[in-house]
């Protein structure tokens, strides 16, 4: 059982990091952290999983105040998604024609549906971005749904002003990627088990918080 767990985290999050490139590539928008990512990077000069990383970090920090831990998955989340979106970038190329950038974004879309689900599914512990949202509905007595929609507005609206790439992506992201994750999570989800649970301390509780809630964070 731990070894499909590895497995479904390491695959998970290489799987997301290439996504990542593959919104990039198509030129189209990308969701509204990696819009602020894409800000930083182009303002900073630092690659965009460089910042990434960086911002995970950061992100980690205001954890404390908000009495989250962050899991094995969660550091891991931090450090590999940001090398495997520069890996992605080195390896595919620029898409300029229509179709090509169409066929790009739907196969970004799609591929992170099915990371999300892996290593959501691995019950390793939330990404960075996900256990911030968590903690400050915790803390707040907001709900979910409004702690994200919230930060997200904000990472966006800061990304934007930075130059950080908006379009039709970033809406169908936001349409498609819930109800994708949703769909596929049931067959990656791990079994919860007593020993998985102690295994995997992650934000501040084990188990693993609905998808609907985490889809699209990392």
């Amino acid at each position: 059982m731990l070894t499909r767990r590895l497995l479904q985290l390491f695959t998970g999050l290489a799987m997301y990091g290439v996504s990542l490139a593959m919104f990039i590539r198509a030129g189209l928008g990308l969701d509204p952290w990696d819009v602020f990512h894409q800000g930083v990077a182009g303002r900073t000069g630092l690659s965009i999983g460089v910042v990434v990383i960086i911002v995970s970090f950061l992100v980690l920090l205001l954890w404390i105040p908000l009495r989250q831990w962050p899991g094995f998955g969660t550091l891991c989340n931090a450090i590999l998604v940001g090398v495997f979106a520069d890996i992605g970038l080195a390896l595919i190329p620029a898409v300029t024609h229509l179709g090509g950038q169409i066929c790009m974004l739907g196969g970004a879309v799609l591929l992170n549906g099915i990371a999300s689900a892996c290593y959501i599914g691995a019950r390793f512990g939330p990404g960075a971005r996900d256990g911030l949202m968590t903690g400050l509905a915790r803390r707040t007595g907001w709900s979910v749904r409004w702690s994200r929609t919230l930060i997200e507005v904000v990472v966006l609206a800061v990304g934007w002003f930075l130059g950080g790439s908006v379009g039709v992506g970033t809406v169908v992201y936001a349409l498609a990627i819930g109800p994708l994750v949703q769909l596929l999570l049931p067959l990656f989800m791990v079994p919860a088990s007593r020993r998985a649970d102690i295994a995997s301390p992650g934000g501040s509780s084990p188990g693993t918080p609905a998808p609907a809630s985490l889809a699209g964070n990392s």
